[in-house]
């Protein structure tokens, strides 16, 4: 990808709880070396997983309910409320159950929805995990997920023309500008926005979760196999690590940023 391959991020996602609702931000500030704010702050342990909050450590997400085997939490609407740290999740538009996640009784009020709710699904008691700031990412680092939104057009005409919808890929960026499948050639290579740097580290292999369309809560598409079948591996979009901070918006320019000749 040439320095005239400029991007714009057209969306910005955090996701406070893995596997419900991702929240829309206008602007957010970058840290080094961590996610956004509040992204994958908690988890809902799906049976016993051995996570301790005193020493929290990297789970496989199969420890916990997520979209890839529980399609049905696409059809909760949830938002968290950071000065409360108070969770509110909605079903049909009623609240169905609502809790302070730094609170025993809190905590006890959602694990009690998806106990009553979710039985289907658990292999053991429901239980709200969280690690003080750690991430209940899919990978054991700290990353920020982009989505080139070329990459999801191209999907669909893999598909036949049928619609994708983004978020289906859960990513924290989405960019516009990038010719598809090129951010797949940008590991070990940084970005810049406005004042923040982000290396890029990894392709990101899509797992069933993109299968649930997040509208309908169906698992409607069989996308990983299409990506397989078409191009020979399931990567979808890339993960970057923060190097620099900065404040980074929707609108704002992503370029690559070309190595400084000494």
């Amino acid at each position: 990808m040439t320095a005239s391959h400029t991007a714009e991020i057209t969306g910005l996602y955090r996701y406070p709880i893995k596997g419900l609702t991702p929240e829309a931000l206008p602007h957010v500030t970058l840290r080094r070396g961590e996610t956004l704010p509040a992204d994958r702050r908690y988890a809902i342990e799906n049976g016993p997983s051995g996570f301790d909050p005193e020493a929290p450590s990297w789970k496989p997400k199969i420890q916990f309910l997520m979209l890839a085997r529980n399609e049905r939490l696409a059809s909760l609407d949830s938002r968290f409320d950071d000065a409360t740290s108070r969770l509110t999740i909605r079903k049909d538009g009623q609240i169905v159950a609502s809790g302070d996640l730094e609170t025993a009784e809190g905590r006890a009020a959602i694990e009690r929805y998806f106990s009553e709710n979710f039985q289907p699904e658990l292999k053991g008691p429901p239980k709200v995990l969280s690690g003080r700031n750690h991430s209940f990412s899919d990978v054991a680092r700290k990353v920020v997920s982009i989505i080139n939104l070329d990459s999801v057009r191209a999907i669909e005409a893999m598909l036949g023309g049928t619609a994708v919808h983004p978020l289906r890929f859960r990513a924290n960026l989405y960019v516009k500008g990038w010719p598809a499948w090129s951010e797949l050639d940008l590991v070990d290579q940084t970005l810049a926005i406005g004042e923040a740097r982000l290396k890029v580290v990894k392709r990101i292999v899509r797992c069933p979760a993109t299968n649930v369309d997040p509208v309908t809560a169906k698992r409607d598409l069989e996308i990983p196999p299409t990506l397989s079948r078409h191009l020979g591996h399931m990567d979808c979009g890339i993960y970057a690590e923060v190097i620099e901070g900065g404040e980074i918006g929707v609108g704002d320019a992503v370029a690559v940023e070309q190595p400084k000749l000494v």
